[in-house]
């Protein structure tokens, strides 16, 4: 130790705390040794725990007090609500101390549905909960007088009356109540809920009023919209609304009267006197059709019924056209019908019918009489009269027998090939007013014929090889060239221009400076406007090929040009106007003395009055009634352009090919002048137009 420590000596009874800088001396104190027999007392431990128990009690509510919050639970409802909040609270009055947090909470109303909800309750100091619980369903009986009645709600039916102890949510219903022959009603019901017995007792109107009718004859019936009802002079019910009320008697004309019907107001209407009604006659005849006149009067064809004044006798007639006149007399009572029929007696005829062939069958009036030849008595009215064969066509006719006076009737029949031929039309005429003559080359001599010339002949040139075709279609061929008037109906702006000075462009001179293609567009053109299927197939105005079944306009094939310009019967012509040449009258319309300044070259000592090109059909017409199939302007064939081998198979209504590079040309102009072009048989070719080249129009007949 060192010389400044505090130095504090222990002593048997304890220590003594030395304070400042003196010390007192330790002194001894008493000593007395403890009792081995006894133990020290210690103090009970359970006044402790009450008193910490108190404390925490003390404690745990202060703190509840402090931060608990006052919550007050609304009910709206009608009772005492049972409130329970699950969780530690404090009633006090209508509020409860709790402190923040969620709490569920239920409550309980006699007549209202069970509550329950989650709450939570926030640090605010004073807070509501407003609890709005459901109402229950009040027990709801319905009653109706007279029971029965059909009971909706909101659109719905529930049942008839009377209806026990329904459940219906509490608040206003409005009723819908329904009853046969009674006014229907509407209520409103207000529904107390919360399981409170209620009853509505309902009186319902009758819909109906009592109607009384007065008619003579007292026995009438009286129907109501089409049911019977009552008879006259009783009072019976009928709805409110509109009716036709209809009074009926045997023998009498039934009277109609309309009948307004108000709920609870009866009526009795004026007496109604019913008309008798007339007898009814039902009038057949064989044969039908027969004229009916009654007491002089025509009153329409039998099968026909008639009314008769009832109670006097009427005169009947019937009367038909090959049969013998009928009379009767007839009394009706009122009200009455009858049924008659009258057979009237045929006037006969007798017709002899001789038939080719001699097996084909005769039908009169569509029923069949046999085969060859008959002589028949028939009514001497109208007969028509079929006479068929199968491969033949049929022929229909009508004939009229004369009562004592033969007659006799010759019928031939034609194959169907020759009845198809017979029923075409030997001309037609186009829209634009161009005359077409029918060719069937079936029906000449020649109708497989030789085309281009023989080596031999004078003027023949090497495109003109000899070739045989043969034509089976009928077809027709215009009798004249197109013109430019009826050109320009397709093409309004087409020039057909001049030279040198001359004319071209005339309303009835052939129209020219037109390209094959121009010339075929114009034939579809033509089809169309009358309906007719086009000939020619048209790509982006292209023609780039052809329909041969289509009956539509097109030009003449070369052979048909050929055969309708050369063939005559059994022979050839060499040129239009026969085989002279040159010709010694003015047939024709070529190069001529007056064109020597337009064409450089003539046909010598010919004049035809035209420098130029003639209106179209200004020359005489060759053999088939065509104009200028030698001169006037060359034309356009629907041929594409080739030399024809003299070795090919021999062709039938050759076309030719679908398209191509150039096409033929046919035919002399005013411009051509010699030999070998004013020859029938002359070919030539280009795709181009020129101011001596036109075309004219064809088609087939079927």
């Amino acid at each position: 130790m060192t010389k400044n420590d505090d130095t504090r000596p222990l002593t048997a009874g304890g220590f003594s705390p030395v304070s400042g800088d003196s010390a007192e001396a330790l002194k001894p104190s008493g000593f007395q040794p403890l009792d081995p027999g006894k133990r020290p007392e210690r103090a009970p431990i359970w006044p402790k725990i009450i008193v910490g128990v108190i404390g925490l009690t003390v404690a745990g509510l202060l703190f509840f007090l402090l931060t608990a919050r006052s919550l007050e639970v609304q009910v709206d409802a009608i009772g005492s609500a049972t409130i329970d909040i699950d969780g530690i609270n404090v009633p006090l009055g209508k509020r409860y101390l709790i402190r923040p947090g969620e709490y569920l909470v239920t409550v309980k109303v006699p007549g209202y549905r069970d509550w329950q909800q989650e709450a939570v309750v926030t640090n605010a100091d004073s807070q509501q909960f407003v609890v709005t619980p459901a109402i229950l369903p009040g027990s709801v009986s319905l009653l109706t007088t007279p029971p029965g009645a059909s009971i909706s709600i909101a659109g719905q039916v529930i049942g008839s009356t009377p209806l026990q102890a329904l459940n219906l949510e509490a608040g206003p219903t409005p009723l819908d109540i329904t009853l046969p022959r009674y006014q229907p009603q509407q209520e409103s019901l207000e529904v107390t809920g919360r399981g409170i017995e209620q009853t509505l007792s309902i009186a319902l109107k009758p819909d109906w009023a009592n109607i009384t009718a007065v008619a003579t004859p007292e026995d009438a019936t009286v129907w109501i919209d089409g049911e019977p009802t009552a008879t006259a002079g009783e009072s019976f019910e009928v709805l409110s609304g509109e009716h036709q009320l209809t009074l009926r008697a045997p023998g009498y004309i039934e009277a109609s009267v309309d009948l307004n019907v108000v709920a609870g107001i009866d009526q009795i209407l004026k007496p109604v006197i019913l008309v008798p009604a007339a007898g009814v006659l039902d009038l057949q005849s064989n044969p039908t059709a027969a004229n009916v006149t009654i007491d002089g009067e025509f009153v329409g064809l039998t099968p026909l019924s008639v009314e008769l004044a009832p109670g006097r006798d009427h005169r009947l007639q019937l009367n038909k056209v090959g049969y013998s006149r009928k009379s009767f007399s007839l009394s009706l009572k009122k009200g009455a019908t009858a049924n008659r029929l009258i057979t009237l007696e045929p006037k006969l005829g007798n017709i002899a019918f001789k038939l080719s062939p001699s097996d084909a069958e005769l039908v009169i009036n569509g029923r069949p009489q046999g085969r060859g030849n008959q002589v028949l008595d028939l009514p001497a009215v109208e007969q028509r009269v079929e006479v068929r064969l199968e491969g033949y066509a049929s022929q229909r006719l009508r004939v009229t027998p004369r009562e004592g006076l033969e007659q006799a009737l010759t019928v031939t029949l034609l194959t169907e090939a020759e009845a198809r031929k017979a029923a075409l039309k030997p001309e037609i005429t186009s829209a634009l007013g161009q005359t077409l003559v029918l060719i069937d080359p079936l029906a000449e001599p020649l109708n497989s014929f030789s085309m281009g010339a023989s080596r031999r002949e004078p003027g023949r040139r090497s495109n003109e090889v000899l070739h045989n075709v043969t034509l089976e279609r009928a077809f027709y061929l215009a009798t004249s060239e197109t013109t430019n008037a009826q050109f320009r109906l397709f093409l309004e702006s087409h020039d057909s221009g001049q030279i040198e000075g001359n004319s071209l462009n005339r309303e009835q001179q052939p129209v020219v400076k037109i390209s094959w293609q121009q010339a075929a567009r114009f034939c579809n053109w033509l089809s169309v406007k009358e309906g007719l299927p086009t000939f020619y197939r048209d790509t982006q105005g292209i023609i780039d090929g052809y329909n041969p079944s289509s009956t539509g306009y097109r030009l003449p094939s070369e052979a048909e040009w050929s055969f309708a310009g050369r063939v005559d019967g059994d022979s050839y012509r060499k040129f239009a106007w026969g085989e002279d040449f040159p010709p010694n009258l003015p047939v024709v319309n070529v190069a001529d003395n007056t064109s020597a300044l337009v064409t450089g070259r003539i046909l010598n000592g010919y004049a035809d009055g035209y420098i130029v090109a003639a209106p179209v059909g200004s020359f005489p017409k060759n053999h088939r009634g065509l104009f200028d199939m030698g001169g006037n302007v060359a034309e356009w064939v629907h041929d594409v352009y080739v030399i024809p081998s003299a070795n090919a198979k021999i062709a039938t209504d050759p076309l030719g090919a679908l398209k191509g590079d150039n096409y033929t040309v046919r035919g002399a102009s005013w411009a051509l002048s010699r030999l070998a072009e004013l020859r029938l048989t002359f070919r030539d070719y280009g795709a181009s137009g020129r101011d001596d080249l036109g075309f004219r129009i064809a088609r087939y007949a079927e």
